[in-house]
């Protein structure tokens, strides 16, 4: 049986560009799986860059077919939101020749358990906070951390799939952790939220668990991550953690978060290594926002739009271009940022050659961060800041009841998201370990799959 180290040696991700069809072949699992699909839109940077076209088509594309015989890979994704993180999953779960199963998703936001649905399909959803679904109890914090009792299940719903489930999915709210948060950073009773992804693996004996959040959390006062690293230890569980960039993985943007993976019955890949192994230079922001620069606005269509700046505001932008600038002069900012600011970036325009900066909930607002558009006199519309987080354009944020979601509902779902690109290599090197349920395959198979 191969070693972790001889696994992470082996694993290897090539694109390339055939005529008008793309491929995507992983060595990994003691096989080679190769994708296919068809290249969409004639994006200049995609006709040199086989990565840039795999992906630029993965967003302008339609949705995979899922293969139907493939080995189904069973997830629950709590904290789900609108579901960006089950999007990468399903992308590695694909990309590994397996067959992505949804069968639940948890949120106390309706709205967007309504866009999960529409878009991921999950068996079930389930309106509630996920602090009330599981009872349990922890002794101590830290490294000598225990459950006082094991972990049971409050819902039925979820309860049913004890044993069934082979991935779970987490986001925990991370504002707490948040270096943005300067009134309860690291000490915020949200942050032991965290504590409820490991008590609900044990409950339902997940064989992985992924969890995502910002890159400040290993700083909680209430030592959250090494806590929930000693309780899924102690139940039998390998570990695996570090900080992932999008932009070291090839992605335009340079959002960072923090990944704790756990696999009973084998060791998940070692995520710093892996990230290094699949390090590439980060593709430009213009990769993205290329073919949206003859894009008509529509005030109907919110994910086409952008709210009306303020005169002030405009008068920000205005200067920016009228003076060839991306970071705005001290002398055009408002008052209270005239004697300096810790964030430079507010109120600057992106740069068309270089990634974007990370994506947050107030990218509609300019006086939030560097979200003036490297082209056009506005900032960017919620379309091109999901495209930048990862949501492919098949994604419909907006279902048949437009009214039923506001603004505020698509920058806080694109805002808090985890770049498409993040997830995926995160559940790549839950399901890729070397001795794990999902390792069972012959030696030399070969699996082809054909995308859209």
């Amino acid at each position: 049986m191969q070693s972790e180290l001889d696994v992470l040696q082996d694993l290897s991700v090539e694109y390339r560009r055939v005529s008008s069809v793309l491929e995507r072949e992983i060595q990994a699992l003691s096989r080679k799986i190769l994708q296919t699909r068809k290249r969409k839109g004639r994006n200049p940077l995609e006709t040199k860059d086989a990565f840039a076209a795999w992906w630029g088509s993965y967003l302008r594309g339609d949705r995979d077919p899922i293969q139907v015989d493939a080995q189904p890979v069973r997830f629950v994704d709590l904290y789900s939101s609108v579901g960006g993180l089950s999007l990468g999953a399903v992308e590695a779960i694909q990309a590994l020749g397996m067959r992505p199963v949804p069968l639940l998703a948890v949120d106390v936001d309706g709205e967007a358990l309504k866009t999960y649905r529409r878009n991921l399909r999950p068996r079930e959803v389930v309106h509630e906070s996920v602090r009330s679904l599981v009872d349990f109890r922890v002794l101590g914090r830290g490294p000598g951390a225990t459950f006082a009792y094991e972990p049971t299940l409050r819902d039925s719903q979820l309860a049913a799939h004890t044993g069934r489930v082979d991935l779970i999915l987490a986001g925990p709210p991370c504002q707490g952790h948040s270096t943005l948060n300067n009134h309860s950073r690291g000490n915020d009773p949200k942050n032991l939220l965290y504590l409820t992804v490991p008590a609900i693996a044990v409950a339902l004996k997940a064989e992985h668990v992924v969890i995502e959040n910002v890159p400040n959390v290993v700083n909680d006062q209430s030592a959250v991550v090494e806590t929930t690293q000693a309780l899924l230890h102690d139940a039998g569980y390998r570990i695996s953690a570090a900080v992932l960039a999008a932009d070291q993985l090839g992605w335009p943007q340079t959002r960072k978060r923090y990944f704790l993976i756990a696999s009973r019955g084998g060791a998940p890949l070692d995520l710093g290594v892996l990230a290094e192994k699949v390090s590439r230079d980060a593709l430009p922001v213009s990769w993205i926002l290329q073919d949206s620069l003859e894009k008509e606005m529509s005030p109907e269509d919110l994910m086409w739009s952008v709210p009306a700046l303020s005169r002030d505001n405009q008068r920000r932008i205005d200067h920016l271009f009228d003076n060839d600038l991306f970071d705005l002069p001290n002398a055009e900012r408002p008052d209270c940022h005239k004697d300096g600011t810790t964030y430079g970036a507010v109120y600057g325009r992106m740069h068309w050659d270089r990634p974007a900066p990370t994506i947050t909930t107030g990218f509609l607002t300019p006086g939030r961060g560097r979200f003036t558009h490297p082209r056009l006199r506005r900032v960017l519309t919620p379309r091109e800041a999901a495209r930048i987080q990862g949501f492919p354009d098949w994604f419909k944020m907006i279902g048949e009841n437009p009214g039923s979601v506001s603004r505020a509902d698509l920058s806080k779902w694109i805002g808090d998201a985890v770049p498409t690109i993040l997830g995926y290599t995160a559940t790549i090197a839950a399901l890729a370990g070397a001795t794990g349920n999902h390792a069972k395959v012959h030696e030399n198979d070969s699996i082809h799959q054909h995308a859209s």
